[in-house]
């Protein structure tokens, strides 16, 4: 009885959507074959909880809806944690790289919103930046752009990260260099 309840429950929970996820591309590929051609579709989607936490994954077959399911399970796998400056924007300015694919992704004030193309777009909507200002200087190319901008995302360190390193108080840390010298003096 008690296992019944018990697979009930996990049940429940998986289909509870604790993330999103967005479709970023679908491509087909063909592969030549005695009698013709065979079709497979391969998807690329990036997982979130908005909170922080975001993810990538592609999966190939040789149906769009199964192919998106591989693809969703996989970024699933492969979540990162980023630390957010007050919930909203990155703490500091970063450059991510992947192959030929180079993305800078800037912090912004209130009220900007997400400046990003295509695939960096959908990273920063499913990680819960709604403020950054982004740009992708060198490939195109879906996989890089987001393999570039988790790189980056990656690299992100908050205040509180920085002084734990270093063994000091996230004052030390935030202390504007102005108001040391007003204070020495």
């Amino acid at each position: 009885m008690a296992e019944r309840e018990q697979r009930r429950d996990r049940r429940e929970r998986e289909e509870t959507p604790e993330f999103a996820d967005r479709l970023v591309a679908i491509n087909r590929v063909s592969k030549t074959v005695k009698g013709g051609k065979r079709f497979g579709f391969a998807a690329l989607v990036v997982v979130g909880d908005q909170r922080g936490r975001v993810g990538f994954g592609k999966g190939k077959a040789k149906e769009v809806p199964e192919a998106i399911r591989k693809a969703t399970e996989q970024a699933k796998r492969s979540l990162v944690r980023v630390p957010l400056r007050d919930g909203r924007t990155l703490h500091h300015d970063i450059e991510g790289r992947h192959g030929a694919g180079r993305v800078v992704m800037r912090t912004a004030p209130a009220g900007t919103g997400i400046i990003a193309g295509g695939p960096m777009r959908a990273v920063f909507e499913m990680l819960g930046v709604a403020d950054v200002v982004a740009k992708s200087l060198g490939s195109q190319n879906p996989y890089n752009m987001i393999r570039a901008t988790i790189d980056g995302l990656k690299q992100e360190a908050s205040p509180r990260m920085v002084a734990q390193r270093r063994g000091k108080k996230v004052g030390d840390i935030l202390k504007k260099p102005e108001a040391a010298e007003a204070a020495e003096a």
